[in-house]
């Protein structure tokens, strides 16, 4: 009888213990606030236009590798910011233009926008550069965050408390709708700092919100993308292209620019706020291993810089003709291909890069030392 106890007392604290690591991985977080752009957008944009006049992802094929569907999200399947909710074991992010009620935001709510810049719309449209795609900024996203908390009934410091807040990517789009329209080198490289102290003073702002731990991505290599390289074709010369990977070093030089500046900016706010987690996400070098790489992450070395829906050329991208346009075609099998649609990365890119991140070596300080210690660096993201 007392073997048969001890017996029972050994199981029980064995399924304790199972439960706590599987709480420990499961639980650490009871919802995601997540604010950004089309790297992060879950809907946004979808809802914010006219039902006659649908996003590119609003239209077939995006969303054909995972939601089978388009779901707004600027791909062909899950983005980064999906990859962490599954790992956390969360839902995806509901988009806030979508919600009802803050029920359905229980779990989490993206504030991210297709299109979105750090600076006001206003400003770009004063130095002649539009933003065709929509007036939102990250100033706008706060407001809607701030009206969001308004809305919960018991306060939203425990809320906060247990949230983990994605602040971007975020800044891209300051430099990539001017790039599109013919600025130079040295304007758009003038728009970094007010960039990263808009970012950086709207970290501060949720600090004094209530928010405990946010993770801030970076710019990824924006001199592989098949838009900049299809754009710039013409006058480029050898000399432009790195010879390892064929991207453009100007404009990856000048994307490790803004991170330089953006991980400053973070260190110096964490140095003022010691009581907050701010983990920066280095998404340059975490994209960089699959250029540099590509057999290794399962992506075709001939089409690593091609689009997998586009409208021909080299770079399988037509300004003209983009993915969602009846001239444009998709390849037959998307996770071959780092680019999707030669702007935005492909589902089987983007879960590189989230791995990469509960990796920790693609995180400062280790993300796995602040957000679910248990998750080992060998361990899946989360399937439903």
């Amino acid at each position: 009888m007392a073997v048969a106890y001890a017996i029972m007392l050994i199981l029980l604290a064995q399924s304790l213990s199972s439960s706590a690591i599987r709480e420990s991985e499961f639980g650490c977080y009871e919802s995601i606030i997540s604010f950004g752009d089309s790297l992060a957008d879950t809907g946004n944009v979808l809802l914010l236009s006219p039902p006659d006049k649908k996003p590119h992802g609003g239209l077939p094929p995006y969303g054909r590798t995972f939601f089978h569907r388009p779901t707004g999200r600027f791909s062909d399947g899950r983005l980064v910011i999906d990859f962490i909710a599954q790992r956390l074991g969360l839902p995806f992010l509901p988009p806030y233009i979508g919600g009802a009620n803050v029920a359905d935001f229980s779990k989490g709510v993206n504030f991210a926008v297709v299109g979105a810049t750090a600076l006001d719309f206003e400003f770009y449209e004063k130095l002649g550069f539009h933003n065709s795609d929509t007036n939102v900024s990250l100033g706008t996203q706060l407001d809607w965050y701030k009206r969001f908390l308004s809305t919960i009934p018991d306060g939203s410091k425990k809320y906060l408390e247990r949230s983990l807040v994605v602040v971007g990517e975020i800044g891209g789009n300051d430099y990539n709708h001017p790039l599109e329209q013919g600025a130079t080198y040295e304007v758009i490289k003038s728009f970094v700092p007010p960039v990263v102290e808009y970012i950086g003073s709207t970290i501060q702002e949720l600090i004094k919100l209530g928010v405990k731990t946010m993770l801030v991505p970076g710019n990824l290599p924006i001199g592989c993308l098949p838009v900049y390289l299809t754009q710039f074709k013409k006058s480029s010369t050898v000399k432009d292209y790195d010879p390892k990977t064929g991207c453009l070093n100007w404009l990856n030089e000048f994307a490790r620019y803004h991170n330089k500046l953006l991980e400053k900016e973070l260190n110096r706010i964490q140095e003022l706020h010691p009581q907050v987690d701010i983990i920066y996400a280095d998404y340059y070098n975490a994209a960089m291993r699959f250029y540099l790489s590509p057999d290794e992450f399962g992506f075709d070395k001939k089409g690593i810089l091609r689009a997998c829906c586009g409208a021909g050329g080299p770079y399988n991208f037509n300004a003209s003709a983009e993915c969602g346009f009846s001239t444009a075609t998709c390849c037959d099998d998307p996770s071959l291909f780092a680019s999707w649609d030669g702007i935005h990365f492909t589902e089987a890119a983007y879960r590189v890069i989230a791995e990469s991140l509960f990796d920790g070596t693609y995180t400062t300080p280790q993300m796995t030392s602040i957000i679910c210690p248990s998750i080992s660096r060998h361990s899946h993201v989360y399937e439903y």
